[in-house]
């Protein structure tokens, strides 16, 4: 045996070798690319604690944020043909359908789901760009058909996350055909007398921005959100002209008066509570988890109070 190869060696090696470390624990800010600790961009949702870069957060995050107590009911949504078009490009489109759902752990780009905001009942339905880019397909279609056909049942508002690059070509002509059907079922909801507010997110382009993205009844923005149908590239390739600074984006877009609010994340599940109970006419909100304080007379004695 062979004291110093079999003991000594290994025994130096355990204390100077470099521990392996695990890749998701840090992430990069992509505006200004400071090294983020994952647990710290988990509690500021997502938001550059440096630069204020709101970055991607998934459908689920985001609805944990925003329901009370971060508990809701998924919605379900008819599954449509898996693919319709036999489409194949570098990879067939169930190929890349399989691949996006490892990736992201979600069936498909939107996720719909109810429960409690402000102790209201609400709908709510939030596209994940990291599925295929958001891309609107028919299973789209089908999610906010579900979430407007839940919103009329319970008598409640629909809140709708958009983020998506626009059409999914692997689809043709079905993605688009969900321009009008998704129109309609804003419709129902503006027939029903219910909210619809949208909360337009980074990015959100091409046909979700030509329907049910721009149909609220009242459009908020995440700032510095790129909000269009063509891109800014493509325009100034079109018209060859310098386009201004921060075009399209969404402080750009409030001064032009396409959008009403540009909120923060972390203040967007306090605006909403307000905004939705106002135009359901409901009493303002209690902050807080006690109940509204019983009003007492000026003249009321102490134990009357009591």
């Amino acid at each position: 045996m062979n004291w110093i190869s079999n003991y000594v060696r290994p025994r130096i090696n355990s204390i100077f070798s470099r521990r392996e470390v695990p890749d998701n624990l840090w992430t990069k800010c992509s505006e200004c690319d400071t090294m983020l600790f994952h647990r710290e961009v988990l509690d500021n949702l997502n938001v550059c604690t440096n630069c204020n870069h709101h970055m991607h957060i998934t459908p689920r995050d985001r609805f944990h944020a925003l329901f009370d107590g971060g508990l809701f009911t998924e919605i379900d949504v008819p599954t449509p043909n898996a693919d319709p078009l036999g489409f194949r490009d570098q990879k067939k489109y169930p190929d890349r359908m399989k691949a996006a759902l490892k990736t992201t752990g979600e069936k498909e780009a939107m996720l719909v789901a109810t429960g409690k905001m402000g102790r209201s009942t609400v709908v709510a339905a939030a596209q994940d760009f990291s599925f295929m880019g958001g891309s609107m397909g028919m299973y789209v279609g089908n999610a906010i058909i579900a979430a407007a056909e839940a919103a009329i049942k319970h008598k409640c508002p629909m809140v709708l996350f958009s983020a998506a690059g626009g059409a999914r070509m692997q689809e043709g002509i079905l993605s688009l055909m969900q321009m009008p059907r998704t129109t309609v079922a804003v419709e129902m909801l503006k027939e029903a007398g219910l909210p619809y507010i949208v909360v337009l997110t980074h990015p959100t382009t091409g046909g979700v921005t030509a329907s049910y993205a721009m149909l609220g009844d009242v459009q908020i923005a995440e700032p510095n959100a790129l909000i269009c149908f063509a891109g800014p590239r493509v325009i100034e390739q079109t018209i060859r002209e310098k386009l201004p600074e921060g075009f399209q984006r969404a402080e750009y877009l409030l001064d032009h008066g396409m959008l009403d609010r540009v909120t923060h994340r972390k203040d967007m599940r306090k605006e909403l509570i307000l905004i939705t109970r106002m135009l359901m006419k409901q009493k303002p909100p209690v902050m807080g988890d006690l109940p509204a304080p019983v009003p007492v007379q000026a003249d009321a004695g102490f134990e009357d109070a009591k």
